[in-house]
């Protein structure tokens, strides 16, 4: 009796991930070892880029905020040092927000806390 194998499913198993991984470069798309390689290592950047895209953006913002500090004479952390000290709760986010498209207000606030 011959060997009995699901082609249909093992099939449509390589199927799926060659249709994921369209657009690459070379073997990457439509050799099947290659391509299964590629697809699971993309995944594993992404896991892992989920949780370090939250770090790059926090270390952004910090850089925006001390370059704004810094044109009004102050350092970063003397900056929200005086910022906790007066009681003014804005997030990191929307401080490095307003110094990059309203200078304005950033300044209103440097002034408030000087």
């Amino acid at each position: 009796m011959p060997r009995s194998v699901n082609a249909v499913a093992s099939r449509a198993r390589r199927k799926k991930i060659l249709k994921l991984t369209r657009g690459q470069f070379g073997r990457r798309k439509n050799v099947w070892t290659v391509a299964k390689n590629s697809y699971e290592k993309g995944q594993q950047y992404a896991y892992r880029d989920r949780r370090n895209k939250k770090r790059y953006f926090r270390s952004l913002w910090i850089q925006r905020i001390n370059a704004a500090a810094r044109m009004y004479g102050m350092s970063y952390s003397v900056f929200m040092g005086k910022l906790h000290k007066h009681n003014i709760e804005l997030s990191r986010k929307v401080l490095a927000d307003l110094a990059l498209n309203n200078p304005e207000a950033f300044k209103a606030i440097v002034h408030q806390v000087q």
